[in-house]
């Protein structure tokens, strides 16, 4: 379980298929306290560390529903990728709670710069059946962007045909998260992993029974 608050933007170094699954090498300057079998999150991913080779990297490996659901597919070497270590129990929770479980990718179609800060829109499709399952968003409600605990502002959504919705998210970014997460870089036309509010979902689900 994490809690959305980015600790840095890690360094893809290295990038290695085998078969559906992909091997992902990154630096960050937490290294030398990870263990093998830890989780940590990388775009808002969930992944286990699986080799720490002792040079300044580790390796963590994406199966195929996991590169086909995210965004992790098309790093490259040199990518940026938000990570952060598992909640501490004795922690506070600064974000909200956040599963590392991403539910689908989402396009950004604007950035504005406003005094200091940045306007981010992303775009999305999701069917009526899984909005009402409780993968939506609301306004001033939570969500996960690349693994950033965010506020929503002004929600959209417009019938697409076929049972679908096209939806659009705005957030604030602040001058730290920009400069300290892989924002810095997400233009239009980025691809960026959303996880939808769990809470959401299990109110959505309690509302259906």
């Amino acid at each position: 379980m994490f809690s959305g608050i980015v600790e840095e933007a890690a360094r893809v170094v290295a990038l290695r298929k085998e078969g559906d699954n992909l091997h992902i090498t990154m630096t960050c300057s937490f290294v030398e306290e990870l263990k093998i079998d830890q989780s940590v999150s990388h775009n808002g991913v969930c992944l286990t560390v699986v080799s720490l080779p002792g040079d300044g990297t580790y390796t963590v490996t994406a199966v195929k529903e996991t590169l086909e659901r995210s965004n992790l597919g098309l790093l490259e070497v040199g990518s940026k990728v938000n990570v952060e270590r598992s909640m501490r129990i004795d922690g506070r929770l600064d974000g909200h709670i956040v599963q590392g479980h991403v539910d689908q990718t989402a396009v950004c179609t604007d950035v504005r710069e406003a005094d200091g800060s940045w306007y981010y829109t992303f775009a999305f499709r999701v069917s009526r059946e899984m909005a009402r399952r409780g993968y939506m968003v609301v306004d001033k409600g939570s969500v996960t962007v690349n693994g950033v605990s965010l506020t929503v502002c002004e929600p959209t959504e417009t019938p697409a045909g076929d049972d679908m919705l096209d939806c659009t998210l705005m957030n604030a970014i602040i001058p730290y998260t920009h400069d300290h997460t892989n924002f810095c870089d997400i233009r239009k036309g980025t691809v960026v992993n959303l996880e939808f509010d769990i809470l959401g979902k299990y109110l959505a689900r309690i509302s259906a029974l």
